[in-house]
């Protein structure tokens, strides 16, 4: 845990200012622009409403007119009232009534409203027009699209003049002056319409300097982004440093790898000369009694395999990793059971098509979410698929047909010549072949399952045999590797305690049941063969009766000499190894505590002083104690308690879990076969139900059928075989490795080393 003091970012306070002085600049120009576009709208906005106004009350007083002479025809003396509405202005000086009028733009769905205003308070001595405006007009401030009518109001006098006024305010009416001749209404018509056209001109061409500004912003936008969340992140981290008391530099305690500390060194040396700063950065090693963090350094090909081990747990610090175990042994058992040649090839083409085109994929930045998570594990799938491969040639699999690379090694020549007459084959569909005669078999497969197996009616009843002692063989030798990882955690973290009280009786319990079982299956395939197979002993019988001492059976027979004296002592020591495990242990650390008790108290005077508890001593306290690291001289370290019913319980529970757990696990790794069994008997019936009946129609017809059905067969395998098998055979093997392997010596209860990266903040990642 190094301590190192910072000097002044004088290159980031630089980088933020000049950044800062060109988001102002931008900021101040479009703000200008804004500012401007928004007045020239508003004043665009004006003209619109009043070209409608002129237009609209033009067609009052035109209706107006038309109406005044419709009257004069039909009574003349109503023409002096109705002229009086027609032009205010055009009546004499002597004329008994006089009409002014307001004429504004009000929101659409306020008219209702303000006409029964203007009808309540002015007692109905108002007369008003109002005239929908057909296209929407913009708002100059939110852009919205607004509905608004144009209105006219006819009054008397000045005290209903002011009365309409108010009553316009109070709607937030816009009024506009309307000349009162058909003259002057059709001048100022034509020059609004002129100043609305160059007003027009200069909002386009205020709005295409406004794009490019956005635009020349937008190019370095992403840029921006990048360098803004850097600057956060820079200053979240500094935040998180402590001021020294001279208040000049800032000291930072950071955990990093000791791999590590000359990049560092330079890395800060590096920064102190480009940032121009007289005091020179300051590294120093510190000692602390915190648990570090624990760091996995990966690649690009091992942080898939990494992933999956954290996924169940980030290692204790300096804990041994199953990463680099787990790179070829969990290919190895997705591969059993997923063996198939065919879909093993298919798996393969499809992670080498990502691993060659990875830097092209990874320059696109795919955002959905399930590929992202297989290329992540491309490398894994690349594995996967070529072990697959290679189990599918063991099991001679490929779409579920046998590949007969070498010739079967069973012939049937001898067979008709000495028991097999035309007769029999003419009535008989099924015929057994018999090992034992001569000719018959020739030795075995050179590599992998005879292809003659595919015709045989018994093939499920050998493979099945076949496979589930292979899958026994497999999960106790992947048990014992893990318990074998045990013992260098102990020999690392010097507890020899647990060497001699753990790993020892743990690898005799699981090497006399277990292993012994692995010993027994491998001598029967080697100890019988076909003149024998008849008399071979039943493994299961004989492993059920070790356990139970039985051997007055005579009927049964023995595999070897001396087996029953073997069996007996080798059960017996597993036996011995429970009290082993359950007994010794609490006994000894209460023994050495009592011990330590005794002598702390004779030599110290009953107070014990230290430098807290050492990683043996962890073992036996009980409660957690908290090292406090100050300045000062360390205070006596807290006097140890242990509770020996705590001990003996937490051991009855390992002991009980890993005796219970060795039958459990190794009955686990049966889904080895099962899944294998699943996978090749669906490969089957999808041929069979599929692909084999285009291949049966022997016209024209089947060939085009044949296309539609290969269509058909693609499409299934690749849906269920390669992706749901595929699937499930991976999280079986997952669970392979959590729960059977790594509890044999993976606790996995560390916290993962996070570093200071950009390459998380370009990607968005950083977390406040």
């Amino acid at each position: 845990m190094p301590k190192s003091f910072l000097p002044s970012f004088m290159i980031l306070i630089f980088f933020i200012h000049s950044k800062q002085a060109n988001f102002e600049k931008i900021e101040i120009e479009l703000k200008e622009i804004n500012t401007n576009q928004e007045a020239l709208k508003r004043n665009f906005l004006e003209l619109t409403e009043l070209k409608f106004i002129l237009r609209k009350t033009q067609q009052f007083f035109d209706e107006a007119q038309l109406h005044h002479h419709h009257q004069q025809m039909a009574d003349p003396d109503l023409l002096e009232e109705s002229s009086t509405l027609l032009e205010p202005s055009e009546m004499g000086r002597g004329a008994p009534l006089r009409l002014g009028f307001v004429a504004g733009v009000i929101n659409r769905e306020r008219i209702p409203t303000f006409e029964r205003m203007l009808w309540r308070v002015c007692r109905g001595n108002v007369f008003l027009r109002q005239a929908q405006i057909e296209n929407p007009l913009e708002d100059p401030v939110t852009g919205d699209s607004v509905h608004k009518s144009v209105f006219i109001i006819f009054f008397q006098g000045d005290q209903l003049k002011n009365r309409v006024k108010k009553i316009c305010e109070g709607f937030r009416a816009s009024l506009y002056p309307c000349p009162e001749t058909p003259q002057e209404r059709k001048e100022m018509a034509t020059g609004v319409n002129t100043r609305i056209e160059d007003l027009q001109m200069v909002l386009n061409q205020t709005e295409d300097h406004r794009q490019r500004v956005l635009q020349a912003a937008a190019k370095s936008l992403r840029v921006w982004f990048i360098k803004v969340r850097k600057m956060k992140a820079i200053y979240h981290t500094l935040n998180l440093c402590n001021i020294d008391v001279t208040q000049k530099c800032l000291i930072a305690e950071v955990w990093c790898p000791v791999a590590d500390l000359d990049s560092i060194q330079f890395a800060l040396r590096r920064g102190t000369e480009h940032s121009g700063s007289t005091v020179p950065s300051i590294l120093n090693r510190m000692q602390t009694n915190q648990t570090p963090p624990t760091y996995n350094k990966t690649n690009k090909f091992t942080y898939g395999f990494q992933n999956l081990v954290d996924a169940y747990g980030i290692g204790s610090y300096r804990e041994i990793n199953p990463a680099p175990y787990t790179i070829i042994t969990f290919p190895f058992l997705f591969a059993v059971m997923f063996g198939d040649f065919g879909h093993g090839i298919l798996m393969t083409l499809f992670a080498v098509w990502m691993v060659v085109r990875e830097s092209r994929i990874l320059s696109q930045k795919i955002d959905n979410e399930l590929f992202s998570m297989m290329f992540s594990g491309r490398y894994i799938i690349l594995l996967m698929g070529l072990f697959s491969t290679y189990t599918g040639l063991i099991y001679n699999d490929c779409f579920s047909k046998a590949l007969n690379l070498f010739g079967s090694s069973w012939s049937v020549r001898p067979m008709f010549t000495d028991t097999w007459s035309e007769d029999l084959l003419k009535h008989t569909s099924v015929l057994q072949l018999n090992p034992n005669v001569t000719g018959v078999f020739n030795g075995p497969y050179p590599f992998g399952i005879d292809p003659i197996w595919s015709l045989a009616t018994n093939k499920l009843t050998f493979l099945n045999s076949f496979k589930m002692k292979m899958s026994v063989i497999l999960g106790i030798i992947h048990m014992i590797f893990g318990v074998a990882l045990s013992v260098l955690n102990h020999i690392y973290f010097k507890k020899p305690l647990n060497i001699y009280l753990s790993f020892i009786p743990e690898m005799i319990f699981m090497t006399t049941l277990f292993g012994y079982l692995v010993i027994l299956i491998i001598y029967k395939w080697c100890a019988y063969d076909v003149s024998t197979s008849m008399v071979a002993p039943s493994l299961l019988i004989h492993f059920i009766n070790m356990f139970l001492f039985s051997y007055q059976d005579t009927s049964l027979p023995m595999l070897y000499k001396g087996q029953m004296g073997l069996q007996c002592f080798l059960v017996v020591c597993a036996i011995i190894c429970v009290p082993w495990m359950l007994v010794l242990k609490p006994l000894i650390l209460r023994r050495q505590y009592l011990r330590r008790k005794h002598l702390g108290t004779h030599n110290f005077g009953g107070i014990r002083v230290g430098n807290g508890p050492t990683e043996e001593d962890a073992e036996i306290i009980q409660h957690d104690q908290l090292s406090m690291h100050s300045d000062e001289e360390e205070e006596p370290a807290m006097e140890e308690v242990f509770d020996f019913g705590d001990t003996v319980v937490h051991q009855a529970i390992h002991t009980i879990e890993y005796c219970l757990g060795c039958i459990s696990n190794t009955a686990s790794y049966l889904r080895l076969w099962a899944l294998s069994l699943a996978h090749a008997q669906l490969s089957e019936v999808l041929w069979t139900m599929v692909m084999h009946i285009g291949l049966n129609i022997r016209n024209l017809g089947g060939g085009i059928a044949l296309v539609f059905i290969f269509s058909a067969f693609a499409t299934l395998t690749i849906a269920i075989l390669l992706i749901m098998e595929g699937l499930s055979a991976f999280l079986h093997a997952l669970r392979l490795h959590w729960v059977e392997f790594q509890n044999k010596f993976y606790m996995g209860t560390g916290f993962k080393f996070l570093p200071f990266s950009f390459e998380t903040i370009w990607e968005g990642k950083f977390d406040d």
